[in-house]
């Protein structure tokens, strides 16, 4: 029998693994790759690189959308995508005079969260498909636009979820940036992660990596107008 992701707050608890390393992979280059992205976005010098990074942020979702389905019980979706309703309670208890219960701390995504995850992918998504339709189809009017677009939502919705982030952490007294660096977070010994799927990491890293640099210096034909 599984045992629930959730937690009373209690701080004496002995740090668990939590967050595999190819989950952690996966965040981490997210990041790089918008991050990158969106410095380069407006220069013709930078826009090999621009590309570049936004084709592996694509790769990285498609393969996030893999590993939420045979990936390591936090990182599954079934684990944490609930229904809007949870989403919208969960939110409501940190409402001030709310008289819901306090939100209950989670040891993977909470109910809200896990709608930002689903909604951070779908917009990376469709922000590099309609880049993509913009450099290579050859529809830069339609498609630039949608891709500013979704660009900016994306900005939102990560800035969004960086607040998420920290108000989470103070309300539980945890670093979430921390726990998602080390892939550890106070647990039972019974509700961690049973493999930290190093090797699949490794070769995660090493993929994205790959496929950045063989973009970047035309090994791979996908950035030839």
């Amino acid at each position: 029998m599984s045992t629930p992701d959730t937690l009373p707050e209690q701080t004496a608890l002995a740090e668990q693994k939590i967050w595999d390393l190819p989950t952690r992979v996966f965040h981490w280059f997210l990041v790089l790759c918008f991050a990158g992205a969106w410095l380069t976005a407006e220069s013709e010098r930078t826009q090999l690189l621009h590309l570049t990074l936004g084709y592996c942020a694509g790769a990285l979702v498609l393969w996030r959308v893999v590993w939420g389905v045979a990936g390591s019980r936090y990182a599954l979706f079934s684990e944490f995508v609930r229904s809007p309703a949870a989403a919208l309670r969960y939110l409501q208890a940190y409402l001030p005079g709310s008289t819901l219960a306090a939100p209950r701390r989670y040891l993977g995504h909470n109910p809200a969260g896990g709608w930002a995850v689903l909604g951070l992918l779908a917009l990376m998504l469709s922000a590099v498909l309609s880049g993509w339709w913009a450099y290579q189809v050859g529809a830069p009017d339609m498609a630039g636009e949608a891709h500013e677009v979704l660009s900016h939502a994306l900005l939102i919705l990560i800035a969004l979820h960086v607040l998420a982030v920290v108000a989470t952490g103070f309300k539980h007294r945890e670093n979430l940036v921390r726990a998602m660096w080390t892939g550890r977070k106070r647990a039972n010994p019974e509700q961690a992660i049973r493999s930290s799927h190093v090797l699949i990491g490794l070769v995660l890293f090493a993929a994205v990596t790959w496929l950045g640099w063989a973009l970047y210096t035309g090994r791979l034909p996908a950035l030839t107008a």
